[in-house]
């Protein structure tokens, strides 16, 4: 099945747009999955000033890349997140920050996400790919001991917090892929469940696929596909080694940071963990998603100008899998 591959701009905002676009290019990427931040999609530029998004598009155009898709993580990440601290300021633009109030923060984000419908809409562009944040993420250790009212009133939160949100993405023609996270509402496949019902399966919000943060967890990114084959609005790549066995690393990674093989566990390039690529790249074909297929690259012990290729090498074959038009069994028929 024929899919373009991008490149996901995020890990690559301290390089200026144009010299991402000349790399990918150079390497024989379709298109980008654009960030924004850094310099590669500035929204309050795409919106206020008329003359950046076809300023973008000539770029794009001038190396033969395409655009399926903008991402708005960090952004997206203040909406619901409590607490608000100095984590959220490293990550914001000093516009959604303010003056820090974390209230305040959280409605400015909210604004931003509204804002980065529409200029995704003005890009031409019909998926927005983000984090939502999550008011219970801090609960997720069950103590001190989690009234389930506390629960529910956290994915009440985000309901009331998205929903004003997902109005506009709906007016706009735009749709908000979620990053099946931890940290987010939804992190596994049953809070992905409840994530969807809390805000009425609307159309307006799916998910983005990414198996990273699903092996490390135990949850079967295959099967994750299959259940939520309505859902898949977008195809993040990125992978994930599992070291724990050895009575010392555990899933929780002990605050170390990455690379430090005392983790169990680390993000490492496209093809070189656990993500049981070709199944899943199967299962894609078996839900007809014919979206892009992004390379999120992350792997903080190699070097990105190395493994940004070998990565698209490795899903391009697996890309090239196609379901064939007759089963095999049928030259074995009389009829």
């Amino acid at each position: 099945m024929t899919r373009p591959i991008t490149l996901f701009t995020g890990q690559w905002a301290d390089l200026p747009f144009e010299e991402v676009c000349r790399l990918a290019a150079e390497w024989g990427y379709d298109g980008l999955e654009i960030a924004c931040w850094g310099d590669h999609f500035e929204v309050d530029k795409a919106l206020s000033d008329d003359t950046y998004v076809d300023r973008k598009r000539e770029v794009l155009a001038k190396h033969n890349l395409g655009v399926w898709a903008v991402s708005n993580h960090l952004v997206g990440q203040a909406v619901c997140d409590h607490p608000i601290d100095e984590r959220h300021r490293g990550i914001l633009p000093p516009r959604v920050w303010g003056d820090g109030e974390p209230e305040g923060v959280r409605r400015r984000a909210a604004e931003e996400m509204k804002d980065t419908a529409r200029a995704a809409a003005k890009l031409g562009v019909s998926t927005v790919v983000g984090f939502t944040g999550s008011s219970i993420w801090h609960t997720v250790a069950m103590f001190p001991p989690v009234p389930p009212s506390m629960i529910e009133a956290g994915y009440q939160d985000f309901a009331d917090r998205w929903n004003p949100i997902l109005d506009v993405f709906d007016e706009v023609g735009v749709r908000f892929a979620l990053e099946v996270h931890p940290s987010e509402i939804a992190y596994d496949y049953h809070t992905t469940v409840r994530t969807l019902d809390a805000v009425g399966r609307r159309p307006a919000f799916g998910l983005n696929w990414d198996p990273s943060h699903m092996v490390w967890q135990q949850v079967d990114p295959a099967g994750f596909i299959l259940d939520f084959a309505d859902r898949i609005y977008h195809v993040d790549c990125k992978d994930t080694k599992v070291r724990v066995g050895d009575g010392r690393r555990g899933r929780l990674s002990s605050h170390l940071p990455w690379a430090d093989l005392r983790r169990g566990w680390d993000f490492v390039s496209t093809g070189r963990g656990d993500v049981p690529w070709e199944e899943c790249f199967r299962a894609l074909n078996a839900i007809g998603y014919d979206g892009p297929v992004s390379i999120e690259w992350e792997d903080a012990g190699m070097d990105r100008l190395a493994g940004a290729p070998e990565s698209l090498e490795y899903i391009r074959q697996l890309n090239a899998i196609t379901p064939p038009e007759a089963s095999f069994d049928a030259a074995f028929s009389s009829e």
